[in-house]
């Protein structure tokens, strides 16, 4: 057995798995035994999944050690059930391509019989991996659309990449493709995307967009829509059409630890998701019973809100670096003190994107007092620093009612009093202290016992309206 490295920011506390060396014949012995015993409880479909190097580099680069490996955790499986299917993340290969040159992917795929592998290319709306390896060199593999990582909210998608992908993939020479998958990081967010992912499947060549999402508005509301149909037309546009290389993953400064370089830069124009909030408002007389009307409308208003911080932001940053006090008071305290309030009463009146809920259901499982303590701090633990010291740290960042105020807003009320102490001072601002500070701050968070509503609270039309009122630039 080998220790093998850390994985991410983690050290060996927390990472540095023993891998048992393939080559071994013992392992084949003990994966078999191991299948056959996960087969007497549970039974079996005949697919095994295994990812022996996913986001880890292998002890040796040759190919034919690499096509051993491959073979013998087959031959494990095989032993166990002689249908088996080895069902392996293609996220690898995208993941590591310095390492994964195509004679070492050819290797490991070449290690099992063709037809006895399916691989799922993950990320193949963004950086499809079959292109470059001759449609898996033969293995049978799934067009996956990954989308989310972290779980994250924010409004994201690259509808046009969706929309012509799986299409491709099996029109490209010597197709190995046999079908389509959803892999995404977190649920719970951009449901229309979803929605049309799944349908593609159905279809034989891509779909006429803005008229599916005028479909899909009426749909989704029970009742046909000007406004809202046209909100959906803008917002397909523009937020959910991210070209070239997207991941979605929510960098923007809200979720960020402060700082004076971070990026606020948008892959869209923001005006499209302010009129398709102003629009939605003005579906909300007829369409304000509908629950997913609501939904939608907390999730555009918290976009439209998101794109607002980024502005103060830059208002922040260039009067620190102009020495502008009173304009820097002005813009900070805004935003601290009424845009992030605001915000989390928003967020707070709908049950979906409430803090309290996502600490809850962390809680209902365990089967002891302790144990529902140990729950919700891993659940707060993961939304914030993950791991003991921010290890990745706002990874899984999310925008629910109650971690807006006490986390996010705790962080910019901290960094706002930082800078204009800074000016007020004349001593330069040194991120490096700040960080230590505001760790402080964010750890204090996850060992906070403070308990929050699971249930909503407020007018959901009311408190974006009284934003839109507010804040509509």
């Amino acid at each position: 057995a080998t220790r093998l490295g850390g994985w991410s920011h983690f050290d060996c506390t927390y990472s540095c798995t023993y891998l048992l060396d393939p080559e071994d014949p013992m392992f084949q012995v003990i994966g078999t035994l191991f299948l056959k015993e996960l087969i007497r409880e549970f039974g079996t479909d005949h697919v095994y999944s295994a990812d022996t190097f996913n986001e880890m580099t292998p002890l040796r680069s040759d190919p034919a050690y690499l096509s051993r490996v491959s073979n013998a955790v087959f031959r494990s499986m095989a032993g166990a059930d002689p249908e088996a299917l080895w069902l392996m993340q293609g996220w690898l290969f995208q993941h590591q391509p310095d390492f994964w040159q195509p004679a070492r992917v050819r290797a490991l795929l070449h290690g099992v019989p063709l037809g006895r592998m399916i691989v799922l290319d993950l990320f193949a709306e963004s950086k499809p991996v079959y292109q470059w390896t001759e449609s898996f060199y033969g293995q049978p593999f799934i067009w996956c659309m990954l989308h989310n990582f972290g779980g994250n909210h924010g409004l994201f998608g690259t509808v046009e990449a969706i929309n012509r992908g799986p299409f491709a993939a099996r029109r490209f020479p010597n197709s190995t493709m046999v079908g389509t998958g959803l892999v995404p990081e977190g649920i719970e967010q951009n449901d229309m995307v979803y929605e049309l992912m799944n349908e593609l499947g159905w279809r034989q060549e891509p779909l006429d967009l803005p008229s599916w999402v005028t479909r899909y508005a009426e749909r989704r509301y029970g009742a046909p829509n000007a406004a809202a149909a046209a909100a959906w037309r803008l917002l397909l546009r523009s937020v959910y059409n991210c070209t070239g290389v997207c991941v979605n993953h929510n960098r923007s400064p809200l979720v960020r630890r402060p700082s004076l370089r971070m990026d606020a830069e948008l892959w869209y124009n923001a005006s499209d998701v302010y009129e398709a909030w102003r629009l939605l408002l003005g579906a909300g007389a007829e369409l304000g019973s509908s629950p997913t009307f609501l939904y939608d409308l907390v999730d555009v208003t918290r976009q439209a809100a998101q794109q607002l911080v980024s502005g103060y932001y830059l208002s922040i940053r260039q009067a620190f670096q102009s020495r502008a006090l009173p304009e820097l008071l002005t813009a900070g305290g805004v935003l601290v003190y009424d845009l992030l309030p605001e915000l989390d009463g928003l967020l707070s009146s709908h049950s979906l994107f409430l803090l309290g809920r996502w600490l809850e259901s962390a809680r209902a499982v365990a089967t002891s007092d302790r144990e529902a303590e140990q729950y919700e701090l891993n659940a707060r633990n993961q939304v914030t620093l993950w791991g003991p010291n921010g290890n990745i740290l706002d990874y899984a960042n999310k925008q629910l009612g109650g971690l807006v105020l006490d986390y996010y807003g705790v962080r910019w009320s901290l960094f706002v009093s930082a800078l204009v102490e800074s000016l007020n001072s004349g001593t330069p601002f040194h991120q490096d202290q700040f960080n230590q500070a505001v760790f402080q701050v964010e750890r204090g968070f996850v060992y906070n016992k403070k308990r929050y509503p699971a249930v909503p609270a407020g007018d959901t039309l009311e408190i974006s309206r009284k934003l839109f009122l507010k804040y509509y630039p």
